[in-house]
């Protein structure tokens, strides 16, 4: 993992609050989040199903608010590996609970550039 997704990860955890420890686990890369970013992305026509290194896909969660009864929003850090060495970041939003990871759809974001701050 890169600097900027290290900084990121460290930067949501130290403002989560101490319940947020109890909210769903989506984080894996058979799950919602990470499914329907790759989904997106072949849509898009980013990538196709023989272009991705599976074995090499990461998924953290930043963050996870709870916002109803057992209803939380989270934020993924999605890494895919081409089979080409080249990596693709997204960042994806959904709603989910405890029975559930796909209480909603997944927006996802494309993290197009990191910009280095010259190190």
């Amino acid at each position: 993992m890169n600097r900027l997704g290290i900084c990121a990860i460290s930067i949501a955890a130290a403002s989560l609050p101490a319940a947020a420890a109890k909210s769903p686990d989506c984080a894996g890369v058979e799950r919602w989040a990470t499914s329907m970013a790759l989904v997106h992305l072949k849509n898009a026509g980013l990538v196709n199903s023989d272009s991705i290194d599976v074995k090499k896909t990461a998924t953290v969660r930043l963050a996870s608010e709870k916002i109803g009864k057992d209803l939380y929003r989270q934020i993924h850090y999605v890494v895919f590996t081409q089979k080409t060495g080249e990596k693709i970041q997204v960042i994806t939003t959904n709603n989910a609970s405890s029975e559930e990871c796909s209480m909603s759809g997944v927006d996802v974001y494309v993290v197009s550039r990191k910009i280095d701050g010259g190190k």
